[in-house]
């Protein structure tokens, strides 16, 4: 009995993630302005001072993250992959978007030092100036005009780390490579089972996204909160549910295939109207040439 229980299903779709596998075109748009614009991985190591180019890719079940390979081949494995709560409002995606906007420019205060300020911070402050000038050559008291310049490049500095904890409270994350390689297997499946759900209006394979999306879940939050050796048992049972969670999507799908009704034959008269159109205009303009004759009775 556990002998069949473990298995392993046929029909489950083992293939590796792979950046932007539906849309090719997006990973070249990327990788070519990586390499204009940052620094790249020249080895798998990713080695160096400068923090790689990260290629943010959104998913249904949250996001990928992906260093940009300087031998212009495809990276293996991903360096982050975030899991968004199941059962999502619009305001928690929102928060997907949030976290994997581009990241923020950003000036050294020294060459020695790692302080630095964000480039829209330091805009704002300029901005705020000239506008508090304006402000008091108008006649505008003091005691108003000062806070709200200091406030503005305050908040534009530090404003948006906090939005990055709130957001976070609706995502779970994980960045070593380690877990990302046991995360990533389970990516793979889930999206399999999203991609078929989504073509689809059946009950079965949109309930199989859901609990995909919770096994996810709970996945990233036990290598977030252990290491994947302590986590390994549990782990090893949600890949499993997974595997055969996508085992059976993949049996719906050939069960509706063969049940789908056959396209509706073309009546004669439909089919004799496209037929003339159809027709070169010589011949229509001529068909009474084409037309056969009627034979003559003596």
């Amino acid at each position: 009995m556990t002998d069949t229980l473990r298995t392993p299903p046929r029909r489950a779709p083992q293939q590796p993630l792979r950046p932007f596998a539906r849309d090719p075109r997006r990973w070249e748009e990327e990788r070519s302005r990586a390499l204009l614009t940052g620094h790249v991985c020249r080895d798998t190591a990713c080695t160096g001072t400068r923090e790689p180019v990260l290629v943010y890719e959104r998913t249904g079940s949250g996001w990928l993250t992906w260093t940009v390979p300087g031998d212009g081949t495809l990276p293996n494995l991903p360096r982050q992959i975030g899991v968004l709560t199941p059962g999502a409002t619009t305001t928690q995606r929102l928060a997907v978007r949030w976290l994997t906007r581009r990241p923020a420019h950003r000036i050294a205060l020294t060459h020695t030092s790692p302080a630095s300020l964000r480039l829209s911070a330091v805009l704002v402050a300029v901005i705020s100036l000239f506008a508090a000038l304006f402000a008091l050559n108008r006649g505008i008291p003091a005691d108003l005009v000062l806070p709200v310049m200091l406030l503005a490049p305050l908040l534009t500095e530090h404003l948006p780390d906090r939005l990055d904890d709130r957001a976070r409270e609706h995502v779970r994350s994980v960045e070593s490579d380690a877990a990302c390689q046991n995360l990533q297997r389970l990516a793979a499946l889930h999206t399999c089972i999203v991609q078929a759900a989504a073509g689809s209006d059946r009950y079965e394979l949109r309930r199989s996204a859901e609990i995909g999306q919770n096994l996810l879940w709970v996945a990233a939050g036990l290598l977030h909160n252990q290491d994947t050796r302590s986590a390994s048992t549990r782990l090893i049972d949600r890949e499993w549910l997974m595997v055969q969670l996508a085992d059976q999507v993949a049996q719906s799908l050939e069960r509706i295939a063969p049940s789908r009704p056959p396209a509706r034959p073309t009546s004669p008269a439909v089919a004799k109207a496209r037929w003339a159109s159809s027709r070169p205009a010589s011949n229509q303009r001529h068909g009474q040439h084409l037309r056969p004759q009627p034979a003559l009775h003596r």
